[in-house]
């Protein structure tokens, strides 16, 4: 019966009987169950504010405890795909890798675990974890973290420890306590923001999403497509000005929030997509260099996106926060808004609320 309805499914295919266009936007409109709130954060990278003051982020961090996520996701490679593009040096160069995978051979010699089994032993962890857990039950899975490549997480428990709590032990040893204490005052929205705001809500961890299986587009002559694609940014450039301007002032004035409503605008995300990918487009190369560089721009988002859906795929009806570049943005709206009992959560409104 099944290989009848196969062929009666090629059949139909072959005439043209079947219809491509199956509209999925009402697919869940009766769906039992609750529905996933998701929050997408756009961020400016904190890496490239040298004088910023952790304090001022703290008005940030109050209107996304109200919104009460439940799972954060982190604009970071995950241990996985970390020990992955290790496993590929030709194809995944150590060089163009170490900026997303910190080296976890001081945390190896600590723990006994190479990345993968640091994986596995968190996750056992996390599986059986208590409501009131011990400091030594934080030091150890901040240990764990550590060795499986996922340094965000082990800050998060890092930062739920009593002052005095915060030393060698249980895994943790004098390196580690110096590379959690370092990690803790360094300017990257995924700790200042993302780990901070999870240790302040209970959570556990938090989730990296980011991919960069698919964006390493081959290109026939690297210094011609960088060429192309600066010479696209170029011309489009004075339409932006305004907005990149505006976005200079908030930054050097340390207004963060009013940074963040300004970079989440819709419309000054439309003028930064234009001046970027929408000028790429328009990239008039032979080699089509433009349409290379958005291709491996979509191919990492899909991804991402993917991993975001992963993250809270086991638990309908999450509060879900996702905090990435804001660049990001308008790719992870339009990707997740697609995506059955997903619900995407104005960011304005809760940047606004009090």
């Amino acid at each position: 019966m099944r290989k009848q309805w196969i062929a009666v499914g090629s059949a139909m295919l072959l005439a043209g009987g079947a219809h491509a266009d199956v509209d999925l936007s009402t697919l869940d409109a009766s769906m039992a169950g609750p529905r996933a709130q998701v929050l997408v954060l756009g961020s400016v990278h904190l890496s490239g504010m040298k004088q910023l003051d952790p304090a001022s982020l703290d008005p940030v961090l109050e209107r996304l405890a109200a919104f009460k996520p439940d799972v954060i996701t982190i604009e970071n490679l995950s241990g996985e795909q970390c020990d992955l593009l290790a496993r590929h040096p030709k194809v995944y160069p150590p060089d163009g890798i170490s900026p997303y995978c910190k080296d976890t051979e001081a945390a190896k010699k600590a723990t006994g675990l190479d990345v993968p089994a640091a994986i596995a032993a968190s996750n056992e962890v996390l599986a059986q974890w208590p409501a009131q857990p011990t400091p030594a039950q934080r030091r150890h899975l901040a240990a764990l973290f550590l060795a499986a490549n996922d340094p965000s997480s082990a800050l998060v428990q890092w930062l739920q420890l009593p002052p005095a709590e915060r030393h060698a032990g249980d895994g943790l040893d004098e390196s580690l306590v110096d590379l959690l204490a370092k990690r803790g005052s360094r300017n990257n929205e995924s700790d200042q923001v993302a780990a901070r705001l999870a240790a302040r809500l209970g959570l556990q961890r938090v989730f990296p999403i980011d991919d960069h299986t698919g964006d390493n587009v081959a290109v026939d002559d690297e210094e011609a497509y960088g060429r192309a694609i600066q010479a696209a940014w170029d011309a489009a450039r004075p339409k932006a000005r305004a907005m990149r301007d505006r976005e200079d002032a908030l930054k050097k004035a340390g207004d963060m929030l009013a940074l963040y409503r300004y970079v989440n605008r819709p419309d000054v995300l439309r003028i930064a997509i234009a001046a970027d990918f929408g000028a790429a487009l328009r990239d008039p190369s032979p080699q089509h260099y433009g349409q290379l560089y958005v291709a491996g721009w979509e191919t990492r988002n899909l991804r991402m996106v993917a991993n975001i859906r992963a993250a809270f795929g086991a638990r309908p009806g999450a509060r879900v926060l996702s905090v990435v570049g804001s660049s990001h943005k308008p790719w992870f709206d339009a990707l997740l808004g697609r995506m059955q009992g997903v619900d995407i959560v104005d960011v304005e409104k809760v940047l606004h609320e009090r």
